[in-house]
């Protein structure tokens, strides 16, 4: 999810790069048509008993009159309805179908709740000017076909003028209608589905390390950045589509859910119910997202801290996150999926991804230094050394040629993440790498991961599994340099003394620590301590990613 860091280098746009909401394959897209080409004549069911109608409007007022005494037309203009009194004036009878209609007046009825529907979709409230009289005091006639007298051109036209700005005004109510609606269901949604927990006091004096990072995806810029990473968002696409049999209707947990896009692919591919939760103010966002495209009715939004949240429901069959920073753990949104899942996955539940893994593996590249390092020493013509002070002591985040690698890559830590806790996420594990070519020195540790997403929680990634080859069931990608470019690129760990030369076949041994930053949770150190088999000479560094 990652994209701020405090050294970035940044490769040249690739031509491969694209947007991720461009149609760059056909799997699942044409499940887009499925929506625009549901049947037009949903029955409409009356608003006084469970009998449904065909024909339209007419049909079911014309009911309501003979079976239940009920004249829609007179109650309308007798209470002097606008739009708005007539939507709610149907949500409350469907409500209250006992209710004495004669004797009822505005005030029964004119609760802003009134403007929610009580049917989702319900076809009347879309037809809610098509119901004998438009709000303009044109009659209609629905039972026979519109006909206009060609002899005279000054009423036709005069006829078609009187028509569209009808169409226009009620195409504005409708507008305004469904801005009424979703802004009244939000704020139902969050005054009775979350249940705050009263976040603890802080001690005098200590920081708030939240603050700023989800401030930081408030804004579109770093959203832009991640959907345009087609890598990842269409391995989340492409195995949610492909997999609708684990989907459809199923619950679902999307956890940091920024734009909703995930949340969308679920419900897409047929979930039940989807709570998209997020602490950001990129979730009014989201649900405005998710309102345009006819989703909120499978998809609620949450705000706030996952930790400080209550769902309406007990369990969840599935819990989907972009949680990855830099050098996977940057950031720590892990311990917060994590928390979720503890809580809220059900005991046969799925995470998505379901695997991760961290690789390291040796780096010499004298272009890569000669351009980030020695830069410094002719700058037109100048020195600039002062430039290069501690410039070896941060990670830097940049896309590599595959190249630059001096080793085969080495995975240094398993995260299955329905197992995993949150405690194993600060470590320190061994590595081993053999050296591939003779080279002048050890210019950096290369760190990425690879994610997997499988079906099950049952299946197994084999010990020896590279993403960018993998040919198992389910998706995976990589973020190292032998794959696409991601926008988590590599972790470059340029290390101070290079050990000179090294030869081909040679074994370059050590551990590798990440853990926690003391200044700011959400920050990562990683320490490495490492020697060169036979040289006798150990090395340890540490590297900040602030």
């Amino acid at each position: 999810m990652s994209t701020k860091a405090p050294v970035i280098r940044r490769s040249p746009p690739s031509s491969e790069s694209g947007d991720a909401e461009s149609d760059s394959g056909s799997s699942g897209w044409e499940d887009q048509n499925e929506l625009d080409d549901q049947d037009e004549t949903t029955p409409i069911q009356c608003v006084l008993c469970d009998l449904k109608f065909d024909g339209g409007v007419a049909d079911v007022w014309a009911h309501c009159n003979k079976e239940h005494s009920f004249d829609w037309q007179a109650t309308s203009k007798k209470l002097n309805l606008d739009f708005y009194d007539k939507i709610k004036l149907i949500n409350f009878i469907r409500k209250n179908p006992t209710t004495d209609l004669k004797s009822i007046t505005k005030e029964s009825f004119a609760s802003e709740e009134n403007l929610i529907p009580v049917l989702e979709n319900d076809p009347l409230l879309f037809e809610i000017d098509d119901d004998g009289e438009e709000d303009g005091g044109v009659a209609v006639d629905t039972s026979a076909p519109l006909s206009i007298d060609v002899s005279d051109p000054a009423a036709a036209t005069a006829l078609i003028q009187t028509l569209t700005q009808q169409l226009q005004e009620l195409e504005t109510n409708f507008t305004k209608y469904k801005g009424a609606v979703a802004e009244d269901y939000l704020k139902r949604v969050e005054e009775s589905n979350v249940v705050y927990k009263k976040p603890e006091a802080r001690p005098e004096g200590k920081r708030d390390d939240d603050t700023h990072y989800f401030n930081s995806y408030s804004g579109n810029d770093i959203h832009e950045t991640m959907l345009k990473d087609t890598t990842r968002t269409e391995a989340y696409r492409d195995f949610i589509y492909d997999n609708k049999h684990v989907f459809e209707g199923k619950t679902i947990l999307d956890v940091g859910c920024g734009t909703g896009i995930l949340s969308m692919f679920c419900a897409k591919a047929g979930a039940k119910k989807v709570y998209a939760v997020d602490n950001s103010n990129i979730i009014d966002k989201a649900r405005e997202n998710i309102f345009e495209n006819g989703l909120d009715g499978i998809i609620t939004c949450l705000r706030g801290k996952v930790e400080e949240i209550t769902l309406p429901v007990k369990k969840v069959d599935i819990i989907v996150s972009e949680w990855m920073g830099y050098c996977l753990l940057y950031e720590a949104m892990l311990d917060s999926v994590l928390y979720a899942r503890d809580k809220y996955l059900a005991p046969d539940g799925l995470m998505v991804p379901s695997e991760c893994r961290l690789l390291v593996a040796a780096m010499h590249d004298s272009d890569y230094m000669n351009d980030s390092v020695h830069f410094w020493n002719n700058v037109y013509g100048f020195r600039m050394s002062a430039m290069k002070e501690r410039i070896r002591e941060d990670v830097v985040i940049a896309h590599l040629k595959p190249t630059g690698l001096v080793s085969e890559p080495a995975v240094f830590l398993n995260l299955p993440l329905h197992t995993i806790k949150t405690g194993e996420l600060v470590f320190t594990k061994s590595f081993e790498l053999e050296i591939s070519e003779n080279v002048e020195s050890l210019d950096a540790f290369v760190v990425y991961f690879d994610n997997y997403f499988a079906t099950s929680r049952n299946s197994v990634i084999g010990e020896n599994a590279r993403a960018e080859k993998w040919t198992g069931e389910g998706v995976a990608f990589t973020t190292g340099p032998g794959g696409k470019e991601t926008h988590w690129r590599q972790g470059v760990l340029m290390v101070q003394d290079g050990a000179g030369l090294l030869h081909t076949g040679q074994k370059v041994t050590g551990e590798i620590t990440y853990r926690k930053s003391a200044d700011n949770s959400r920050e990562l150190e990683i320490e490495v301590g490492w020697e060169v088999v036979g040289k006798n000479q150990k090395r340890k560094q540490l590297w900040h990613m602030r």
